[in-house]
């Protein structure tokens, strides 16, 4: 369990109310990270939304050989900065991660537990509205800068 305070202390948390708050603090830890340590892995449960709070840490997207594999090519495809969600997936079925996710610096990130997080939503839709919106945002931030990086290899 972590401070409410911790978590109003971040926009993305913004337009949430003391109680939500609150109960989002319940099921939530922070988390600390040593430079290159693998956080999320593709294909892996996402057990956690998470918020970054200090370094960075990037996404890659992974190609594998599926018979093979040790034939593996990963490419980076987003960075998050502090104050940014990431795990986004632990809210959209089938609750599995889509990216790697790796610290670049030593870092710190609130992590909310994805099973509690779910339940929770499901009694507060208020709640599953604000960071649906939230994570929105953020998902299309992420997909325009993949698309520069697409545009720009294609150049």
């Amino acid at each position: 369990m972590i401070s409410p305070e911790l978590l109003k202390k971040y926009a993305f948390f913004g337009s949430l109310n003391h109680d939500q708050l609150r109960e989002l603090a319940m099921i939530a830890e922070e988390e600390f990270y040593d430079a290159g340590t693998d956080i999320l892995q593709v294909d892996a449960p996402a057990d956690g939304l998470y918020l970054l709070t200090s370094g960075h840490v990037d996404l890659f997207a992974v190609s594998q050989d599926k018979h093979d594999p040790s034939l593996r090519k990963e490419f980076l495809v987003g960075e998050v900065s502090p104050g940014e969600p990431f795990g986004i997936s632990a809210l959209s079925e089938p609750y599995k991660a889509i990216a790697q996710v790796r610290a670049d610096t030593a870092c710190t990130a609130i992590k909310i537990e994805a099973n509690a997080l779910r339940a929770l939503i499901e009694k507060d839709h208020h709640l599953g509205y604000a960071l649906t919106r939230q994570i929105a945002r953020y998902a299309l931030e992420r997909l325009a800068y993949t698309q520069a990086q697409l545009a720009a290899a294609r150049a």
